[in-house]
């Protein structure tokens, strides 16, 4: 078998080593040590020897976790997909690809990003530094294993040593039962999980260090409401294409800020163009698309964000380019308008979108999911937003659409935007 270089087989081989007994990953109530999860994998590896070009798999999130480990140990391309995703016509591989994920395509057609073991580590080695993680620390795990997310979480804790509490997806009531029995560490939320959370009345055991919040714009109201409940929160700022977090505010910095993410993981140069987009350059960076796309001659990544650099050097994020609004000729930032209305007593959920108006350009529409009034909503938003930013139609709904990693889905907020005033 060839070396297995900063690849995630060797962390786990080098912790089977060093910890064979110490639990790597515990899921359904079932404990694997380093040494019996090192084992099956390389069982695993030779079943699935023979087969050709990427391997692509489905399933729960231990069959999704046993496969990266196996792919890794066979130097192949991993291509975990939701299992109500079709797998790809054609074969995605490219040379020197251990990791090919797709992106949420909560803004359009998801795109496969392709990670390399040189990638994947260079974030690892970041993220234990800037969270500090040590053998026999636990990260709780319910982040879906086919976004960055869920399979960054598998290279942090083989490399550290620590253990991953594997869950299946995110149920409220099921982490906040193992955060009320195990000694959880360090736990990766998106805003719509901390919410859920905070709604049972789920509070963070004593041995909760961090609580990594991304994944989606973080409010004011919920990161207050979250801070007084004993929630140490570090929210963060990372896709795929950058194999997961690249940049995390730390509580020590000083006050936090709506939209502010901190400063970027070492080695990452940051700057903003001139149309306020956010472009990366770095050891985290993907090394492309499947297709061949995705960075300038000079390495860098321009993302669809938008954001802002402090004399400090560091990033806060404004929201996306493509969901800004041109209401009366003024620009709108829907991620505003929505922390906005998040602060109001009584709303659960809240998402802004536009509708096409022949008088506004965008007719800024709220959609909002909680037990409160437009022309409350209306007046206290009279108190906080300019009048280009007011919403122009405040729709209550049951349930706004999210993906499985908890982001809005902005194409289908439109569609449902349309829907509901029809």
């Amino acid at each position: 078998m060839a070396p297995l270089s900063s690849a995630l087989a060797q962390h786990l081989q080098q912790a089977a080593i060093n910890f064979p007994r110490a639990a790597a990953l515990l899921h359904a109530g079932e404990s694997h040590t380093f040494a019996r999860l090192f084992d099956t994998s390389a069982e695993l590896a030779d079943q699935i020897a023979s087969r050709r070009g990427t391997i692509i798999e489905s399933g729960d999130s231990l069959h999704l976790a046993q496969y990266a480990y196996a792919c890794s140990l066979l130097h192949r391309p991993f291509f975990p997909i939701d299992q109500s995703t079709s797998p790809p016509q054609s074969d995605p591989q490219t040379a020197d690809v251990a990791l090919i994920i797709a992106t949420s395509g909560s803004e359009g057609k998801p795109r496969a990003v392709c990670l390399g073991n040189t990638q994947l580590d260079a974030a690892a080695a970041a993220s234990n530094g800037r969270l500090p993680l040590h053998p026999g620390d636990l990260w709780l795990n319910c982040l879906p294993l086919y976004h960055i997310g869920g399979q960054s979480i598998l290279w942090r804790c083989a490399r550290a040593g620590a253990t991953v509490l594997l869950h299946d997806g995110f149920s409220a009531e099921g982490v906040a039962a193992d955060l009320a029995c195990q000694a959880v560490t360090h736990i990766s939320l998106v805003p719509a999980m901390l919410a859920r959370l905070l709604d049972l009345g789920s509070r963070p055991p004593a041995s909760l260090r961090i609580a990594l919040i991304g994944g989606a714009a973080l409010s004011r109201s919920l990161y207050d409401k979250a801070v007084a409940a004993g929630w140490p929160l570090y929210p963060s700022y990372g896709m795929s294409e950058t194999a997961a977090q690249i940049a995390t505010f730390d509580p020590t910095d000083g006050p936090w800020q709506e939209g502010l993410v901190g400063h970027p993981m070492p080695g990452h140069a940051i700057r903003i163009r001139d149309d306020g987009r956010l472009c990366i350059r770095g050891p985290q960076i993907m090394t492309g698309y499947a297709d061949g796309s995705g960075l300038d001659a000079e390495g860098w990544l321009t993302t669809g964000d938008l954001g802002r650099i402090d004399a400090a050097g560091r990033l806060s994020i404004l929201g996306r380019a493509d969901d800004m609004l041109i209401s009366g000729g003024c620009n709108i930032h829907p991620q505003e308008v929505e922390s906005c209305l998040a602060a109001f007593p009584g709303v659960i959920d809240v998402a802004v979108t536009g509708q096409p108006d022949p008088v506004w350009g965008d007719l800024v529409v709220a959609l909002v999911v909680g037990r409160v009034t437009p022309a409350q909503l209306l007046a206290h938003a009279r108190q906080h937003l300019p009048s280009a930013a007011l919403p122009r139609k405040i729709l209550g709904i049951d349930q706004l659409p999210r993906n499985a990693a908890g982001k809005l889905e902005r194409a289908a907020l439109r569609r449902l935007a349309a829907e509901v005033s029809a």
